[in-house]
């Protein structure tokens, strides 16, 4: 992978259109093999000689993730809670200041926007934790339309993840011994190079650990190397979210699993939806219209047979009993789990069929149709 914004080996052509974070240096020089492209900005994809290497040491060990892509969507002012809460189903009435909420955001109709994870950092300064997805001008517009008392901005704050099950032993080597008193979805504040950081233990895999939202771009190869040091001991190394842990989790990936077409019931997410309190927010009617029609699909897992299946870079019909069946969804993400010795792969699957055990035929880019089952989330 080439430096300094050249052309990447993997053929994606570097220009300011796709921006560098405040560690890319640092990933090259750990050498990433391969970037993706979020929210306009680099996210590293491969570094291990496998993604199975990487599997297994991130399930041991600690690695350390450049998640700068996660922008945050910066909503402050009098009219914060206000928009917050008009882009959301979840009732945010009873969000307290230190926490992490995961909230599905929808338009009018009930469809999917993005599902970032949203900090309260004030009674009236929020950040929207975002996915792939330009919710920034989607609030700015909701704002200016409304009328809204509210500043909508993008600040200099690029998260960087330390995830896996010894990323304690490594955050309270530099950030103290407090860390550790940090609650799962909660945020704390501590000091880097004299400026004051958000650290939250969350992050985008179910293995535990910290996401430092780095305040001020500059400092990023120091908090890189302070962390780095922490972890020698411990075997850390540069990581990425992993396609197999993720899809083993049930974490859903915006873009992939769900789009606008989807609304939150067939995400999954109709724990997050509060559509008989007071909370008003922006697609309640045909939220309501939806859950009292029934939503026509859900996200499921798929368990199916054959070799390692290859990578899924367009979706793979999923077919009822036999290939020669009706199509009920299709597969958006799959990976061979090492773990449990089998491939599984994540899809909307149609109502009549979505029940577990249901077989099904899977259609794979390889040209292979493989017999399969429908499995409840998370894989176990």
């Amino acid at each position: 992978m080439s430096g300094g914004g050249g052309e990447a080996v993997s053929g994606l052509n570097m220009s300011r259109r796709i921006r560098r974070t405040p560690f890319t240096s640092k990933v090259e020089a750990h050498g990433v093999r391969g970037f993706s492209v979020v929210n306009h900005m680099l996210l590293p994809k491969a570094f291990q000689a496998s993604v199975e290497d990487d599997y297994w040491h991130l399930r041991e060990h600690v690695q350390l993730w450049d998640v700068s892509c996660q922008r945050q969507v910066e909503i402050a002012g009098p009219d914060a809670e206000r928009l917050v809460q008009w882009m959301t189903p979840r009732d945010l009435s009873g969000a307290e200041q230190g926490q992490c909420l995961y909230v599905p955001l929808v338009d009018d109709k009930g469809g999917m926007i993005n599902d970032p994870v949203l900090l309260k950092l004030a009674g009236d300064h929020f950040w929207l934790s975002i996915a792939d997805s330009d919710v920034l001008l989607w609030a700015r517009g909701l704002a200016l339309g409304a009328g809204l008392n509210v500043s909508v901005e993008e600040p200099d704050v690029s998260p960087l993840a330390i995830q896996g099950p010894k990323a304690e032993l490594v955050m309270a080597a530099v950030f103290g011994e407090r860390v550790r008193d940090v609650k799962f979805f909660g945020f704390a504040h501590a000091k880097f190079c004299g400026e004051r950081q958000v650290i939250a233990r969350s992050g985008y895999s179910r293995q535990g650990g910290f996401e430092v939202y780095l305040n001020d771009a500059q400092l990023g190869p120091a908090l890189w190397d302070a962390l780095w040091q922490a972890g020698e001991p411990h075997g850390i190394r540069p990581g990425c979210p992993n396609l197999i842990e993720r899809i083993e989790g049930g974490l859903l990936s915006y873009g992939n699993e769900m789009t606008r077409d989807n609304n939150p019931f067939e995400c999954g997410l109709e724990k997050f939806c509060d559509l008989d309190g007071p909370a008003d927010f922006l697609g309640k009617t045909a939220l309501c219209r939806i859950r009292d029609k029934g939503h026509a699909r859900e996200i499921r897992g798929i368990v199916f047979g054959g070799e390692a299946c290859p990578p899924c870079g367009t979706p793979w019909p999923v077919m009822a009993g036999g290939s020669d069946g009706e199509q009920i969804g299709q597969i958006t993400s799959a990976a061979y789990s090492p773990r449990l010795s089998q491939n599984i792969g994540l899809s909307m699957i149609e109502r009549p069929h979505w029940q577990a055990g249901q077989k099904v035929t899977v259609h794979c880019a390889d040209g292979t149709a493989r017999p399969g089952v429908v499995s409840d989330l998370p894989f176990s």
